[in-house]
């Protein structure tokens, strides 16, 4: 029977694979002349370019990408700092970047935009100004006071289904936690693969001190990235712990300089989009969710995971690059 299960799951995984393999481009965003395309309505997205500025974001700058809805400010940025990389900015600093009905709604868009987009090999999520996010919005989340439990549990589970999408992501993902991330703010942070703090960052799950019970997953995923001792412990309390602590208890990799942040998370996205993406897909899933459930599990897995690497056209470039001592240039087939 695990047999089964692992062979199933792997052909869900392989057929990804071999679409990461074909030819064709499926291109979401503009190519490098700017050309708006048609969003999901039909209407066409505004495109603006112009300079990032560079302080703590390299001498080079990033060029931004940024669709602005023709009727209301989206309040997410979405840039391409270098091949394979998208930074999505949340951008809604008046509420410490709260995520709004605009901003959910282009979370919801850009999800299905970036698993359609084969040229994407990593994802960034951070936060503009001071703060990573403050959560979900309290006047959308107290604005149904005499709402029946159904309609209440309806709202919540569409919310927690667009901003979790993020897991769904076959690529690597990576949350650069600029600075406080609070409730679901940190729940979709614990939904990306990896997460970075800058020294400035502050974290907690407030929902008890808030009179509610957790969301987001936060029950599920805060225990399997910290402990569940761990996880009691935040989830009960609601304190903040702060970015060394955050390292020292697993919830964050590693604290990085404030002046200097994201030029490191984005150098690290582009160390992971330089990997051969076929053998970074299948490894996000054989990972997810804690990995496997045993360890037979685990090596039958491999067992047939690595013969499909081993088949592409990017296992020869690897081994050719490492005996001709120069970087390799995987194309995903």
């Amino acid at each position: 029977m695990l047999r089964l299960i692992v062979r199933r799951s792997f052909a869900a995984a392989l057929r990804s694979a071999e679409c990461a393999a074909c030819h064709g481009r499926s291109e979401p965003y503009p190519p490098a002349g700017g050309t708006p395309r048609k969003g999901a309505s039909g209407a066409p997205n505004v495109l603006v370019r112009d300079p990032v500025p560079t302080v703590g974001r390299g001498s080079a700058g990033l060029e931004r990408l940024t669709r602005v809805s023709p009727m209301t400010d989206t309040q997410l940025r979405v840039d391409r700092p270098s091949d394979g990389v998208v930074l999505l900015t949340l951008d809604n600093p008046a509420q410490r970047n709260a995520m709004s009905a605009p901003m959910t709604e282009a979370w919801t868009a850009t999800m299905a935009e970036l698993a359609a987009d084969r040229d994407v090999r990593a994802v960034v999520v951070t936060g503009e100004g001071t703060a990573f996010c403050s959560g979900g919005d309290p006047r959308w989340i107290a604005g149904e006071p005499d709402a029946p439990v159904h309609r209440l549990r309806e709202r919540m589970l569409g919310f927690y289904r667009a901003w979790l999408a993020i897991r769904a992501l076959e690529v690597p993902t990576v949350a650069a936690i600029n600075g406080p991330a609070v409730g679901a703010g940190l729940c979709l942070a614990l939904a990306c693969d990896i997460r970075y703090a800058a020294e400035s960052a502050r974290m907690s799950v407030p929902f008890v001190k808030l009179g509610m019970h957790a969301g987001m997953a936060a029950t599920y995923t805060l225990p399997n990235v910290v402990g569940e001792a761990r996880a009691r412990e935040l989830l009960l309390t609601g304190r903040m712990v702060g970015a060394e602590e955050a390292s020292r208890i697993g919830l964050v990799t590693s604290v990085i300089p404030d002046e200097s942040f994201l030029d490191t998370v984005l150098e690290s996205a582009a160390g992971i989009a330089a990997t051969a993406p076929i053998a970074s897909r299948l490894t996000k899933v054989a990972l997810r969710d804690g990995g496997h459930a045993d360890f037979e599990s685990a090596i039958e897995w491999e067992a047939l995971a690595q013969p499909v690497t081993l088949a592409t056209e990017d296992l020869q470039e690897g081994v050719r690059a490492s005996r001709e001592k120069r970087a390799p240039r995987f194309q995903g087939r």
